[in-house]
């Protein structure tokens, strides 16, 4: 690639490494705010999931948003939107302002990311490059959570105001960077039919509603009627959904796109994969702090090397997909997971951190191998004017998925009555979860070249590579 399709990259995996590391480094703060501002603990919990709402309530739409509207405003305006709302975050002396921050955060995210995603893959040629910036793209990604959490505890040393104002000045360098760098593209052509409004309103309200029944899991049986309400609720919209778009005659989302078995199969997999590891994560910190007492830098420093894949992402798994296939690699992924999460199981209440390490090592080692091959999957043979909704599919498996693994196990924690036996008995949720997931890998690694397949697009005119 040429120097300016690598500095195209850079500030492309700038707005995802900002998206990491800003949700990573509140994670680390929410105690301190809490304590600080004298949240109750509904509200400090609805500082993490309103943007987690907002992220996977809108990401479907967002990804199409960004064909149809115009990918470079898509994202230079919602990464403004980023910038301002995580600058009211790090003012706000109440909780219902921090709250309505991280919402519009985390909607502004879900613009901006599938917008960056569908910038590279219809920016570099389908092949060895294009799978080269996305598993950059995607190590960058865990390596900015990665990082968070230990950077998250220190600047929360310093004052968690700083964990909302240290994002602000990352988004306007990336901000400043993106004007000049990302080649500006003709108005998309407006198609006879008009945008489909309804689909869109039908599209969000089904995304919110079963993002909230999701996050909602997490209280177990208290308020279960809600928790039931929400989903049900959810699942109609999403059917109307289908109904509306099936009658449009300019459809939001073309449902054709999932009856293709390799796009369906990478979203199914991001799901699960992602899910298991943020559970897994979750599991392990609530151990860390909860039953051993250890600080929230110190559970940050041990869980750092996980952060591997960010250098293993862009280095060794390239040549792995160039040699065995993407399918493979996936493969191998999942069931490194599997082995990690498993060794995990008999965890006691004195382990030592060498015991941990294999785990920790291994979680990292899967990550790297299974998110960027995953990404390159869900993408991978779409037509440029769907790449956008390509990539808000497979946003939104991820952002489900995380929400689905976190609440799943606070709930099995809590119904098993906390303490050691509790975790052990959460830790069944992710090894579950990657379990199945390693199912649907597999099929992929069994299901045959289709003979005489259509060679690969070409790069678009304006590529940059």
């Amino acid at each position: 690639m040429s120097f300016r399709a690598w500095s195209l990259l850079l500030v492309l995996c700038g707005t995802i490494f900002l998206e990491g590391i800003d949700v990573a480094m509140l994670a680390v703060a929410v105690p301190t705010i809490r304590a600080d501002l004298g949240l109750t603990t509904g509200t400090a919990a609805w500082v993490m999931s309103a943007y987690v709402l907002g992220y996977a309530g809108f990401t479907l739409l967002g990804g199409r948003a960004a064909d149809l509207l115009g990918r470079r405003r898509m994202f230079l305006g919602w990464l403004t939107v980023f910038l301002l709302f995580s600058g009211l975050g790090g003012l706000a002396d109440q909780g219902w302002t921090l709250i309505l921050a991280r919402f519009v955060t985390g909607v502004a995210a879900a613009f901006m990311t599938p917008a960056a995603l569908s910038i590279i893959t219809t920016s570099y040629e389908e092949g060895p490059q294009r799978n080269q910036a996305l598993l950059v793209f995607a190590g960058t990604a865990a390596g900015g959570f990665s990082l968070g959490l230990v950077i998250g505890g220190l600047l929360t040393q310093l004052g968690w105001r700083w964990v909302f104002f240290a994002p602000v000045l990352l988004a306007a360098a990336v901000l400043a960077a993106a004007f000049r760098l990302i080649p500006k593209e003709p108005r998309p052509a407006r198609a006879r039919g008009g945008f489909d409004l309804a689909g869109a309103l039908a599209a969000a309200g089904a995304m919110l509603l079963l993002a909230y029944g999701v996050i909602r899991l997490e209280h177990g049986f208290d308020g279960w009627t809600l928790t039931a309400a929400a989903l049900a609720a959810g699942l109609v919209l999403a059917g109307v959904f289908v109904a509306v778009e099936r009658r449009a005659a300019v459809p939001l989302v073309r449902l054709g796109i999932l009856r293709e078995a390799s796009v369906l199969r990478a979203d199914l997999g991001a799901l699960l994969f992602v899910g298991s590891f943020f559970g897994f994560q979750f599991v392990a910190t609530l151990y860390l702090q909860e039953l051993r007492g250890w600080s929230s830098l110190e559970t940050a420093l041990a869980l750092v090397v996980m952060g591997c894949d960010a250098i293993l992402a862009p280095t060794l798994t390239p040549r792995l997909v160039a040699r065995f296939g993407n399918a493979r690699v996936i493969l191998g992924g999942f069931v490194l997971a599997v082995v990690s999460y498993a060794l995990f199981l008999p965890v006691g209440p004195d382990w030592s951190y060498a015991a941990m390490f294999p785990t920790l090592l291994l979680t990292g080692l899967a990550f790297a191998l299974a998110y960027g091959p995953l990404t390159i999957a869900g993408t991978e043979g779409i037509a440029e004017e769907e790449q956008g909704l390509a990539s808000g599919l497979l946003t939104t498996a991820t952002q489900f998925g995380s929400a689905v693994g976190i609440s799943a196990v606070t709930a099995v924690y809590g119904l098993s009555g906390g303490g050691l036996d509790g975790f052990r008995a959460a830790l069944l949720v992710p090894l579950a979860m990657i379990g199945l997931g390693t199912v649907i890998a597999a099929t992929g690694v069994r299901r045959p070249r289709t003979p005489g397949a259509a060679p690969a697009p070409k790069a678009p005119a304006d590529a940059v590579v």
